[in-house]
């Protein structure tokens, strides 16, 4: 048995709480935002999550220290835009060779760093490890099985990471390729934006094939730039989760995108939602690796117009498929 930690109290932190808790371990959550606690403490399960109930002995709080204190993990599992003011606050806390487990999925506007890259700027004397895959909280909150990969840097963090979460119903299998995992994960939310849109606009199975497909193309194109392992974006935190996110409505990207190719205003579609797309905010980001690393990305640049520079959602389709004619695979030589 561990006694675990989680940082945030959203749906995705709420949903591993109950998964960690059956499996026997201690755990208590903690959250900056009042509404969270009491909501939990309370009624034990969050409004955006309905059915997912918290058992009795999970401890919610809004001490920050008492939720790190004498820790065997820390689940950080707060947005991606407050990564790095979370991880700052839990600084003053932390105990050296802290395991923590990022569960937030993101690029850094100004920085281009991944999460793990902020944690480990903020808190250098952590283990950070990233966990990531296809798992919808909705999902994994009731016991639905899912399989997920967790990358740490070494395999002893990674194996005795993936035996306090592996259950019944939640298998995780283990890989060093941190990055990978982690730009995977971001860059899967632009992609899944471009497929909500296609269905905005009306558009069918063939599309949707079609994104997935040329995504993950140009998500591994970028990937491997930097020194990321191809094999990671064939894997569950690449093409796994960049068709669950495309494909299932519990996506709130894929729901965002859906409004864009209706044709609502960012700023309503956000409201609509309300939670946090993390597209939106990795969409640029995403934009600005592509260009560092001189890569092609044009499902990803179209997106950006989209939600940037006021192309229509048609026009972007148009641009896309009007480009000039290219051979699927350079790797493939005619004979």
């Amino acid at each position: 048995m561990a006694n675990i930690g989680i940082i945030g109290a959203g749906s995705w932190g709420t949903a591993l709480a109950v998964l960690l808790c059956n499996n026997g371990h201690e755990v208590t959550m903690w959250s900056a935002v009042k509404a969270e606690v009491d909501m939990l403490k309370n009624d034990r399960q969050l409004a955006s999550l309905p059915g997912v109930v918290l058992a009795d002995n999970v401890l919610v709080t809004d001490d920050l220290e008492s939720a790190m204190k004498d820790k065997d993990i820390l689940v950080l599992a707060v947005a991606s835009s407050y990564i790095r003011s979370t991880s700052s606050k839990m600084k003053q806390y932390i105990k050296d060779g802290q395991i923590i487990v990022n569960v937030a999925k993101g690029i850094e506007e100004d920085t281009l760093y991944t999460m793990s890259d902020i944690i480990n700027s903020e808190l250098p004397m952590a283990n950070v490890a990233v966990l990531s895959g296809p798992s919808h909280a909705e999902e994994v909150g009731k016991g639905m099985p899912t399989t997920i990969v967790v990358g740490a840097t070494t395999r002893e963090t990674a194996e005795y990471v993936q035996k306090i979460f592996l259950s019944p119903v939640f298998r995780v299998y283990t890989s060093p390729d941190i990055h990978g995992i982690e730009l995977g994960a971001a860059l899967k939310n632009v992609i899944a934006l471009a497929a909500g849109i296609a269905d905005g606009l009306g558009y069918g199975d063939n599309t949707k094939a079609a994104l997935i497909t040329r995504g993950i193309a140009e998500i591994t194109r970028l990937g491997k730039k930097m020194g990321c392992k191809a094999e990671t974006f064939s894997g569950l935190s690449g093409i796994g989760d960049l068709i669950v996110t495309c494909a299932s409505m519990h996506s709130r990207n894929r729901r965002a995108g859906i409004l864009l190719g209706k044709g609502m205003p960012l700023d309503e579609v956000i409201k609509e939602v309300k939670m946090v797309v993390e597209g939106v905010y990795s969409a640029k980001a995403a934009l600005k690796l592509a260009n560092k690393y001189e890569v092609e990305m044009p499902i990803i640049e179209q997106v950006n117009n989209v939600l940037f520079n006021g192309v229509a959602p048609s026009e972007a389709v148009k641009m896309l498929m009007l480009r000039e004619g290219r051979t699927e695979n350079k790797a493939l030589p005619w004979e």
